[in-house]
């Protein structure tokens, strides 16, 4: 296995479980809090569209008019400044596979995936640790000048921080490739310092997920914005056919005026609980909510003995994310799913028994 060199405050030889993920602590009669998929999707209209796509199955999946959508959607009149891919995570494998980074960054904590492609696929690579004490807050600075592949997320899962796009393009320069998850940004209202409409920013990549706002997980789809030259690139290393009929449908469906107004309703949606959940939490002592400002359908909690207290909320009957798991961070943080203000509610008594029954606590 490779060893990543480390940037920040992480003791050396601090290793973490790249392919552990959220839905790993689901289970039968538990309250989902650690999967970040909305709650109650995908919508009926959606299901049925995918629901009637079915009958095509007979047929090669033809992503054209799909991908054409997506296009649109982000104001790009050429449709080969997309690739749709069976979800974002495909998409970290193609970087891998297509791209040869002599020295690749990923910007941590921050989703596993693009790390474990990059090492799955024989790069080494050099870990910047965003620190807690900061808000995890990216220091463009932090990042080596020599750095020729940088991937970040924003907002990031799992700090919920919403990067300025000021301060992610100070990391775009000649003859790198800049890499900017955005799998949760249709979940931001107004979409506030996306990238995925800017076209003059050089060797930017963007990469969205449909998986979140629409619940469609065990359809993967998702798509990357960019340049035709490093879009080709990508598509050159993509099997053929990666994207299925039914999942060409529901991206077709979800680019349509009426379902970027429900996503746009549901941001706004998430913001108010969201908002409510950071207001319980003021009245729990010890508790710290990582960042000034959580801007995605999850917040990022800090407090002392969390490995214990989420292996008694699922006593409880709650499940929630461990954060140890992510580079940069350790078993005092738990990652929580924004969730409507009954379950919320709900989860904070399960909580303020939790650490009631706990000795210590």
């Amino acid at each position: 296995m490779l060893t990543p060199t480390e940037r920040g405050a992480q003791p050396a030889g601090v290793d973490h479980d790249l392919a552990h993920h959220g839905d790993a602590e689901v289970g039968a009669g538990l309250v989902d809090l650690a999967v970040n998929v909305r709650a109650d999707t995908p919508p009926s209209w959606l299901a049925e569209r995918i629901a009637a796509s079915l009958a095509g199955l007979a047929a090669y999946p033809d992503g054209r008019a799909a991908r054409r959508a997506v296009a649109l959607r982000h104001g790009r009149a050429d449709e080969r400044e997309v690739l749709l891919t069976a979800g974002a995570a495909e998409a970290f494998v193609l970087l891998a596979r297509a791209l040869r980074p002599r020295h690749a960054v990923v910007v941590h904590p921050q989703f596993t995936e693009p790390e474990a492609a990059l090492r799955a696929a024989g790069h080494e690579v050099e870990r910047v640790l965003l620190r807690a004490a900061d808000g995890f807050r990216l220091d463009p600075a932090a990042v080596p000048a020599d750095a020729d592949l940088v991937v970040l997320g924003n907002p990031t899962n799992p700090t919920s921080v919403l990067h300025p796009a000021a301060a992610v393009r100070e990391l775009a320069r000649p003859g790198r490739t800049l890499v900017v998850d955005e799998a949760f940004m249709d979940a931001v209202p107004g979409e506030r310092e996306s990238l995925a409409g800017v076209r003059n920013i050089p060797g930017l990549l963007v990469l969205r997920s449909l998986t979140k706002t629409w619940g469609l997980a065990g359809l993967r789809i998702g798509y990357v914005l960019g340049t035709r030259d490093l879009v080709a690139e990508l598509e050159r290393a993509q099997p053929l056919w990666a994207v299925s009929t039914p999942a060409l449908a529901a991206a077709g469906a979800c680019m349509e005026a009426d379902a970027l107004a429900e996503a746009a309703a549901a941001a706004g949606q998430v913001a108010a609980d969201r908002a409510y959940l950071l207001s319980r939490l003021r009245d729990f002592d010890g508790v710290q909510v990582a960042g000034e400002a959580p801007a995605a359908p999850f917040v990022l909690l800090r407090m002392p003995a969390a490995d214990r207290v989420r292996e008694r909320l699922r006593v409880l009957g709650y499940a929630v994310r461990r954060a140890d798991t992510f580079p940069g961070l350790g078993p005092d943080w738990l990652r929580v799913a924004v969730r409507d203000r009954r379950t919320t509610d709900g989860f904070l008594n399960a909580l303020g028994t939790a650490r009631t029954e706990l000795p210590g606590l």
